[in-house]
């Protein structure tokens, strides 16, 4: 069993964590997941450059977070799974408790 569970962790480390170890594409992620967007309307919601964009939509693409679809000549990007927004909003909960006991300790330090 640790076996399995050392190896599920590597790939996890090596594909998903390294996926989402920008934040530019963890606001594409949110971005994607209120709708789906072409490289050229992702960079313009997020103010970005359009080389920027699609470097980052590249590495999200390998690693199956986000899916294509062809529409002629354009690209559309969606989110592969929605779960993924569930884990990091759950992240991010965790994130702001950690913060808040933090702050906590802090404001009762003598």
């Amino acid at each position: 069993m640790e076996e399995i569970l050392e190896h599920e962790l590597h790939e996890l480390h090596a594909n998903l964590c390294s996926g989402l170890a920008d934040p530019k594409r963890l606001m594409i992620l949110y971005t994607l997941a209120q709708t789906e967007h072409r490289v050229g309307d992702l960079a313009a919601t997020l103010n970005l450059p359009q080389p920027t964009v699609s470097r980052h939509l590249k590495i999200l693409r390998e690693r199956g977070l986000v899916q294509t679809e062809r529409a002629g000549t354009t690209v559309i990007y969606s989110l592969a799974d929605r779960r993924l927004i569930e884990a990091l909003d759950l992240l991010r909960a965790m994130m702001g408790d950690i913060f808040d006991r933090r702050a906590s300790v802090v404001s009762r330090a003598p």
